[in-house]
């Protein structure tokens, strides 16, 4: 599983986001914070356990029109069939964008790691499609699940699908 930390640039991108100005010595310091986040990636990178096996393979993914996509919830559409029987079976549900799909882009709610890929589902994924749930995408979740609103997310806001003009509520916005 490849993963590339973020730079300065990508801190003071995400700072303008969210409406702050980052300078660069600050972003330093940051990113000097964030070192063992990023070798704890590292060092699961570096392991040679083997990863468990996708049960259900041949997916594809695309991102939705706007059209498809009128309240902002949808952060990749899916339609990833899994067991032809079970208590799930036929059933359409969305994953939160904070959980491994294998070949399904993960953003967790934040723009630097919108082109991280999972190799593995989490355990999570592979039991509602042994139970035969079809995932019909991933739904936008707050910048790295920290937001209790629906305004964070580098996807842009999640609209409340009742009443447009209030919050969708956070972190899974998009499962509003």
């Amino acid at each position: 599983m490849k993963f590339s930390p973020p730079g300065i640039d990508d801190l003071k991108e995400v700072a303008a986001e969210l409406g702050f100005d980052l300078g660069d010595e600050t972003a330093r310091t940051i990113l000097n914070y964030a070192e063992g986040f990023t070798a704890s990636f590292e060092y699961l990178a570096a392991q040679s356990s083997p990863l468990p096996p996708v049960k259900f393979p041949g997916r594809s993914f695309r991102y939705p029109a706007p059209d498809e996509n009128p309240l902002g919830a949808w952060q990749v559409l899916t339609g990833i069939r899994g067991s032809d029987t079970g208590p799930l079976s036929g059933r359409r549900i969305a994953i939160k964008d904070n959980i491994f799909v294998a070949g399904v882009p993960m953003a967790n709610g934040t723009g630097f790691l919108r082109d991280f890929v999972p190799d593995f589902d989490a355990s999570v994924v592979t039991r509602v499609l042994d139970a035969g749930a079809v995932i019909a995408g991933k739904s936008v979740c707050e910048y790295l699940c920290v937001s209790g609103g629906s305004a964070t997310a580098a996807a842009g806001i999640v609209h409340n699908p009742v009443a447009m003009d209030f919050s969708a509520g956070g972190s899974s916005s998009g499962s509003a």
